[in-house]
This record gives structure tokens, C-alpha cells and sequence, in this order.
């Protein structure tokens, strides 16, 4: 895959985009996927919508069976991201998660600084499945990385990351990757704003 020549056709995006406002993933239990977000990764929950049903609506607006029922939940994770999760009811579906390797495989990762650290808390964390250790990469475009993945109660796959001060990607384009956030994952004024709107 050539780089260059792939991003040299980069458009200016759609018109008025700011940023990526959430992700989300549905989930069998809702009430139980917020907990755990809330009380084991840092997450705030913001609100619960919900259950919605509008027929043929559902199909045509969210593309699921025109029978399906959903709730909606939003959290804040740390300073800079939004997660939205559903808890779904429909005739079709489809329960069974889906693997890395399977067209709409999907992880969430976090960025942390000490890995070890934030390895042994995950190991003490009920339901929890950790995929190995902490690895470490050793050639490629991110080398002197390491990462983990590891798998919620319900089995959404996650990973934690820590890249390198430095990556070997960089030496051959100006734009980088994100992060880390200057701030604390509930600090840099999270705090604030979340006192602030409920007060």
C-alpha cells in the first residue's frame, strides 16, 4: 500500500467537521456494560434514553428490524471522548460477538502510561480476561510500543497501548497520531464542567 500516494488524494472532510463526536457499541445488558465502564474504567454516565420503538422508523432511520427496540446510554470517558452504548431487542438478532478477525471486528483502546500498572489492575477485576502480558514491538512503524488486549465481562474486546516516546512511523509523514491528552483521564477540567451543568 502506497502511502503517499493515498494521501495525496486527502479531501477537506465533510463540510463543518469538528471532530469525531462518539463511538459506539451495542451491548446485552446495558445497566451492567455502565457499570462497569463507570466503576472499573474511569466513565461518567450522562444519560439513559429509552426504550425507544417506532417501527418502520427503526428501520429506515438505524437500519436494524422494524421490530427492534433499543435504550441508550451516554458516558464520558476521560477528556476527550464520548462512548454511546445500546442495549438492543429484536427478532434478528445476531448475538454472538465478533472476532478480530471477522468483517465488523473492532476494539476499543486506551492509551496509558504505565502498563504494567494498568495490566495488574485489569488481572484483579472480575470477568476481566487478559490476552497474555504486556507485549512489546519490536519492528514496524510503531516499534517500542507496547500493548494488551483484553476482553470486557461481556466479551467486547479492548486494548491498552503505550506507545513510544518516539515512533518510526514519524519519519515519514508530517501528521501524527493523537496523544496523550495533557490531562488526567478525569481531570483537566472534566471535573468542572460535569460540577458545572449539574449545578
Amino acid at each position: 500500500m502506497n502511502i503517499d500516494e493515498i494521501n495525496s488524494h486527502k479531501s477537506d472532510g465533510i463540510p463543518s467537521a469538528r471532530n469525531v463526536d462518539h463511538v459506539a457499541f451495542t451491548v446485552p445488558d446495558l445497566e451492567s456494560a455502565c457499570r462497569f465502564f463507570v466503576s472499573h474504567l474511569g466513565a461518567v454516565l450522562l444519560y439513559v434514553e429509552g426504550p425507544i420503538r417506532r417501527g418502520e422508523w427503526m428501520r429506515e432511520r438505524l437500519n436494524v428490524h422494524a421490530a427492534a427496540s433499543c435504550r441508550v446510554a451516554l458516558l464520558r470517558m476521560g477528556p476527550t471522548f464520548n462512548l454511546e452504548l445500546f442495549e438492543y431487542h429484536s427478532p434478528d438478532q445476531n448475538t454472538g460477538m465478533p472476532r478480530n478477525s471477522d468483517i465488523g471486528g473492532h476494539h476499543l483502546a486506551l492509551h496509558v502510561d504505565d502498563i504494567d500498572a494498568a495490566f495488574a489492575y485489569l488481572q484483579r477485576l472480575e470477568g476481566v480476561t487478559c490476552q497474555g502480558a504486556p507485549e512489546l514491538i519490536e519492528e514496524g512503524p510503531i516499534a517500542g510500543s507496547r500493548w494488551l488486549y483484553f476482553t470486557t465481562p461481556w466479551g467486547l474486546q479492548m486494548e491498552l497501548c503505550s506507545p513510544a516516546s518516539r515512533l518510526p512511523y514519524e519519519d515519514g509523514v508530517a501528521a501524527r497520531r493523537y496523544g496523550p491528552h495533557r490531562g488526567s483521564w478525569s481531570g483537566d477540567g472534566l471535573d468542572g464542567q460535569l460540577q458545572e451543568r449539574a449545578g
